[in-house]
């Protein structure tokens, strides 16, 4: 395919980038965030993609800013082309991780970070001891969003399924493991189910609910538990067990670190709990992207070898 170099005088490949993150926020304010930029200069470069295209591309409504029917016909032919170019960039960029100093965002549930996150940190002071790593937080229901929304580089965790564009790789299948500290229960006790039914609960849940799959089997049978706590986050669970006659029912990775970092116990849950698959998320343009995948065979390395348990 050949191109006339004329039609590209004047163009400027960052305003490109910036009407499509313009066009995916639908806000000024949002778009200067996401792109690291003052609003200013963002309004400033949709003046110029008004003044190229010769539309208004975006106009104020009610409802916020809205897409004109040529910013969507622009959105639908240029994205493709965008996406292109970033695989392009990704495929030349060489990695040589002792003399690296990326940065990498990788998304991460808290309790996969207080598993992983230790060792990981230890490799790459030995490996890689310039790369930098950002962990943000993310949950199984978040992470296709924020691939699409370029908010991490990596998801790390048990996400539900993703569109096609969304590559995965399974990293390790566990279970769950119930876990206590001032319920008083004998060292080495069995965890019945009545006991189960006897102390109250502390539920992790990203969504604020108080009842799991463990509450389904339960009102199956026409039983229920007393789930008095729900958190979003794994990390007070430790503190509250200590302090708390109650339960807990946790990744069974987790509750191993617990019981040696925290003095707690664990035991299997009388009541089943399926099991779920820690994987690494992330999007087919980075495929070629070999820091990325350098990064992902390290974290699958630990995820399931002795130094991640």
């Amino acid at each position: 395919m050949s191109i006339k170099e004329s039609h590209f005088r004047g163009v400027d490949l960052n305003l490109l980038v910036t009407l499509a993150v313009l066009l995916r926020e639908r806000s000024v304010s949002r778009a200067a965030a996401h792109l690291h930029l003052g609003q200013p200069a963002v309004s400033g470069a949709l003046a110029r993609l008004r003044e190229l295209f010769d539309d208004p591309l975006l106009v104020r409504t009610a409802r916020g800013m809205e897409p004109t029917e040529r910013a969507l016909e622009l959105e639908r032919r240029l994205m493709p082309a965008l996406g292109d170019i970033e695989t392009a960039l990704l495929e030349r960029r060489e990695f040589d991780p002792p003399t690296s100093d990326r940065t990498f965002v990788v998304g991460m549930p808290d309790w996969v970070e207080l598993w992983l996150a230790p060792a990981l940190l230890a490799r790459l002071d030995a490996l890689a001891p310039r790369v930098r790593l950002a962990i943000v937080p993310t949950d199984p229901f978040r992470g296709t969003d924020m691939l699409e929304l370029n908010e991490m580089d990596l998801g790390i965790g048990p996400f539900v399924r993703g569109p096609a564009w969304r590559r995965e790789r399974a990293l390790r299948t566990m279970g769950f493991r119930c876990i206590y500290g001032a319920a008083p229960l004998r060292a080495g006790q069995g965890l019945s189910l009545r006991d189960y039914l006897r102390f109250p609960h502390v539920l992790v849940s990203y969504r604020g609910a108080f009842d799991s799959a463990a509450d389904a089997w339960l009102a199956e049978r026409g039983q229920a538990r007393d789930v008095r706590y729900s958190s979003a986050r794994f990390a007070s669970v430790p503190a509250i067990l200590m302090g708390s006659p109650a339960l807990a029912t946790v990744p069974a990775v987790l509750a191993g670190q617990w019981c040696n970092s925290a003095g707690l116990r664990d035991a299997p849950s009388p009541v089943p709990m399926p099991e779920f698959t820690v994987m690494s998320v992330w999007t087919a343009a980075r495929d070629s992207d070999a820091g990325l995948m350098w990064l992902m065979d390290l974290i699958a390395a630990l995820a399931q070898g002795d130094a991640a348990t």
